[in-house]
């Protein structure tokens, strides 16, 4: 397991600017743009990702699909839709572990080896952001486990706090 911890990262950074070969969107379903993450990439990337969004019919919470980075660093843009928290009771933790798997399942079908995530759905979608971490963390390295492809993944937090959450999640996982 250190080994594989050993690829992990925490960093607190805008994900727009890092170097890796995918990076993943806390999308909304329409894939069209939005706040948050999702309206920070769209504005990077350029009128092209739109575009190519447009093409792609949606997106279902829990899964994932995959554009070019186009201005971006990274070569692909990995959109996925998380769950918005209601309290537990409507399989959100279910449906954000799917989120981060299904992007890695896309990463691998498009060979990326560096992908870089979000904290996804601790935003306006309200889910709880030290059980996020966690589940983000534990999801991750579970499927880099079973997938030994990547050479780094990166959780590229947009605050310290959701950074701390992160470290301390895989600092926990043995």
């Amino acid at each position: 397991m250190s080994q594989t911890k050993d690829i992990i990262s925490v960093i607190t950074a805008d994900i727009t600017t890092l170097q890796v070969d995918a990076i993943v969107n806390a999308a909304n379903s329409s894939l069209l743009g939005g706040g948050g993450v999702d309206g920070a990439i769209h504005r990077a990337a350029g009128p092209q990702l739109l575009e190519e969004c447009r093409k792609l019919n949606g997106c279902p919470t829990g899964q994932a699909k995959t554009t070019k980075g186009y201005k971006l660093p990274a070569k692909w843009v990995i959109h996925t839709v998380g769950p918005v928290w209601h309290g537990g009771g409507q399989n959100e933790r279910e449906l954000l572990a799917a989120a981060y798997r299904n992007s890695m399942e896309q990463a691998i079908q498009v060979e990326a080896r560096t992908v870089a995530f979000p904290a996804i759905s601790t935003g306006v979608y309200r889910f709880p952001k030290e059980e996020a971490a966690k589940i983000a963390v534990g999801t991750v390295l579970e499927f880099i486990e079973q997938h030994p492809v990547f050479d780094g993944v990166v959780f590229a937090c947009f605050s310290e706090e959701s950074a701390q959450l992160h470290r301390s999640a895989l600092a926990e996982q043995a």
